[in-house]
């Protein structure tokens, strides 16, 4: 069976008694970054700026704070259709993201991979994929490529409850249990794969079960704490970079807006007090109020980091909205067939 962490009430008292307050204001600012970067994005969406689909990140913040904190610059990732969260938190530029959002030869992929199809190698992020589970497979490559080349970087991969339906999945982790990879399995459980709930995909109440076919550990934190997250990413990012293979970390999260857009496609599959019940957890919330508590951080302090964010985001955007198109001519660059 898989263990379970704490639980936020359990670690309310003395949030900085384990971890220092600069690693809390970090998680902080990583959240406050993510949920600033989506809220403008959802806005530019209704408005029609932004072409295609935008699977937007709020509120399972904590979860990519939680794990990219844990992490080297070297250390890679791989992401899901609902990616920018786990950009932003990896380090991707504003700028780059937005002109990605908008089409714009300056995005981070030269406007040609779009919302679901972000990457920066750069900075470890090999990609979002608009395919469910096909992140596992390039995140366990990742992790053979740094042991082959003696390397000691580890490479991350998120998924949601629904992708661990998915074959690539489990040949993923089974290859790295077997393998002995230095690769993390985080599943953000948001309680639906797209509309369906998880009690109508699969006879499991805790994903994290499923580590133990291969022999794998498993982990049950709560993705609404980016604090009990970070605790338990650096535990199997250790573990994994000092040669201890694979584990799997289950957060227990929620998406505050629909599977797709702020209004989605208005399918009541979700009833409104749930929803309410989980925002009313949001997970910047419980961070500023236990930092404020404990003396961590000051509320001025707090507030500080959400006006630097506002106006970096204005900036991206304006940026991204300055920038041109990309050119006809350059349609085949870059583009290649086996």
């Amino acid at each position: 069976m898989a263990q379970r962490a704490s639980t936020a009430s359990e670690e309310s008292a003395q949030v900085s008694k384990d971890l220092s307050a600069q690693v809390i204001k970090n998680l902080h600012e990583r959240m406050v970054r993510i949920r600033l970067f989506e809220t403008e994005a959802g806005k530019l969406m209704e408005a029609g700026k932004l072409p295609g689909f935008l699977h937007l990140y709020v509120g399972q913040e904590a979860v990519a704070a939680g794990v990219m904190a844990a992490l080297r610059d070297d250390d890679q990732i791989t992401s899901t259709h609902r990616g920018h969260g786990h950009a932003v938190a990896k380090g991707v530029g504003l700028r780059e993201m937005y002109a990605e959002l908008y089409g714009r030869v300056t995005g981070a992929c030269l406007g040609r991979g779009g919302s679901m199809h972000i990457n920066d190698v750069t900075r470890g992020m090999l990609g979002a994929n608009g395919i469910v589970g096909a992140g596992v497979p390039i995140a366990v490559g990742a992790a053979f490529a740094a042991r082959y080349k003696g390397e000691d970087s580890v490479a991350v991969t998120f998924f949601g409850d629904g992708a661990t339906n998915i074959g690539a999945f489990h040949e993923g982790a089974n290859m790295a249990a077997i393998l002995d990879l230095p690769v993390v399995f985080v599943c953000e459980n948001n309680g639906y794969a797209e509309f369906t709930p998880q009690s109508k995909h699969m006879l499991l109440t805790d994903v994290a079960d499923r580590a133990a076919a291969y022999g794998m550990p498993s982990v049950i934190v709560d993705g609404m704490d980016a604090v009990a997250v970070h605790r338990a990413a650096v535990e199997a990012v250790e573990r994994a970079r000092s040669g201890g293979g694979p584990m799997l970390i289950e957060a227990k999260t929620y998406r505050f807006f629909d599977h797709q857009g702020v209004k989605g496609l208005r399918h009541p599959y979700r009833s409104d007090d749930e929803v309410a019940e989980w925002k009313a957890r949001d997970p910047i919330d419980l961070i500023e109020t236990r930092a404020v508590a404990d003396g961590t951080a000051t509320r001025a302090e707090l507030d500080d980091t959400w006006q630097r964010t506002r106006d970096e985001i204005a900036e991206a955007i304006a940026y991204a909205e300055a920038s041109p198109l990309p050119d006809t001519a350059d349609l085949l660059l870059n583009v290649y067939s086996g």
